[in-house]
């Protein structure tokens, strides 16, 4: 058994961090950001990555059975092509781009772009009336893709891309959902060529599978009981504190 098991400090960010991401899988996406710098406290950011791969596809799962009849397929054509391109691009600089550069980048995406939603109404309120776009599309999912596959943290590029659109909100954790289901199983093979799936990470992480399983469907609960206005209330305020987190966090890794 893992060292880290025994640990009761392990336990202490093991335990929010797989239930964050489970409310995220669920729906509420921008709590999935806060779970890797939790998991970060207690072991290496490569180590706390090859952990969280299979407790992601394991609550991919659940919430792809919650949502199977629920999301927007023309967004998933337009995105996942673009996403495979950035696992590409992250499988290809996995050992040359620092992960207080991509933590950076994706705080500075998430937290501006929430600023400029909250700071003119007038932008939000046209913003409603986006529709999907091919090129947007591309380019965002790459970003997503290459972001999910160094620090499982694809969340803010692909609210920046979706969330103008204003979809009601279980079409939009639909979306959600069953972009990073493909997502995560596209990573399978990219993280296994690096030789992160060791016995001592996937024991780890079977170890919290039933946690992961409970946070998922209390998540997609939650979900349907909350009202569009208040949701994306919820959704933008997440993001925004997740990306002054990631901001930070990056900051001080690169200049502290």
């Amino acid at each position: 058994m893992p060292v880290l098991l025994s640990d009761p400090v392990f336990w202490l960010a093991a335990i929010p961090a797989v239930l964050l991401m489970g409310l995220a899988k669920g729906g509420f996406s921008g709590l999935g950001l806060l779970s890797i710098p939790l998991l970060c406290l207690v072991m290496p950011p490569v180590q706390a990555a090859a952990v969280m791969l299979p407790i992601l596809i394991v609550q991919d799962a659940v919430s792809v059975w919650a949502y199977r009849k629920t999301f927007d397929r023309r967004n998933l054509m337009l995105l996942l092509p673009g996403c495979v391109v950035g696992i590409g691009l992250g499988w290809y600089f996995a050992a040359r781009l620092s992960d207080a550069m991509v933590l950076l980048a994706v705080g500075i995406v998430a937290a501006g772009f929430v600023l400029i939603n909250w700071r003119k109404q007038a932008v939000l309120e046209a913003a409603a009336q986006l529709k999907p776009s091919g090129p947007l599309g591309f380019f965002w999912g790459t970003v997503a893709g290459l972001t999910s596959f160094v620090a499982h943290a694809g969340g803010p590029p692909f609210q920046v891309y979706v969330l103008p659109q204003r979809l009601p909100p279980q079409l939009y954790a639909g979306t959600n959902t069953m972009f990073f289901a493909v997502t995560n199983l596209v990573k399978l093979g990219p993280y296994a060529a690096l030789g992160q799936f060791s016995t001592g990470n996937l024991t780890i992480a079977g170890a919290l599978f039933p946690l992961a399983i409970l946070a998922t469907i209390t998540g997609v609960w939650l979900v349907r009981r909350v009202d569009a206005n208040r949701f994306y209330t919820i959704v933008y305020a997440l993001t925004f504190a997740v990306g002054l987190k990631l901001i930070w966090d990056g900051a001080i890794r690169l200049f502290g």
